[in-house]
């Protein structure tokens, strides 16, 4: 069975996003050789990329161009090359490289897709899908990047869900620019 895994950036304060909807905080932090080649080796690996319409045509606006394969090239790569899968009720057409758009039927279709042979499917950024899939219990796992920043404002991935959501915590790892790594899986 194919598994969710949430990989996002959060502030110190847990803001997945800042008060203006922007994650670009996120590629702020100091770079360093340890920390370099994790993002490289994360972006790339395999699967599926899912997204709400805000994130994708936030990252469809930027890992296609010519800077993103400047700056960030091995990110640029995978994010461009890997299947995406974005889930929008208002989006008429995905433009982006291998994407499909999924326009309801958001629950539904995460099962279906969960019980498909292939690899993981991996949600950035992502807010309202997020939660919506943690109330179903249909996260496997949440990858959380801790930025040493304080936002003061902003949304968390989890806004809107109504009961606890007990975790365990799978594994940490902390990167020499103060960036912690912190993985959990549902509580059983």
């Amino acid at each position: 069975m194919r598994r969710v895994v949430v990989f996002n950036n959060v502030s110190l304060d847990g803001y997945f996003v800042d008060a203006n909807g922007d994650m670009s905080w996120a590629h702020g932090v100091a770079q360093d050789d340890e920390w370099n080649e994790f993002v490289s080796g994360n972006a790339s690996g395999e699967g599926e990329l899912l997204f709400g319409r805000k994130t994708y045509e936030m990252m469809a606006s930027f890992w296609p161009t010519p800077l993103a394969a400047q700056q960030y090239p091995a990110v640029a790569e995978g994010m461009n090359k890997l299947p995406k899968v974005v889930f929008s009720r208002t989006l008429d057409k995905a433009t982006w490289s291998n994407t499909r758009l999924v326009k309801g039927g958001l629950e539904d279709e995460i099962r279906r897709m969960k019980g498909e042979p292939g690899k993981d499917m991996t949600i950035l950024g992502s807010g309202t899908i997020v939660s919506q899939l943690a109330q179903a219990g249909l996260i496997d796992e949440y990858q959380l990047v801790v930025n040493p920043i304080v936002l003061g404002q902003g949304r968390t991935m989890f806004e809107g869900l109504e009961e606890k959501l007990p975790l365990k915590r799978t594994q940490t790892r902390a990167f020499g620019n103060g960036v912690v790594l912190l993985c959990y899986e549902p509580a059983p």
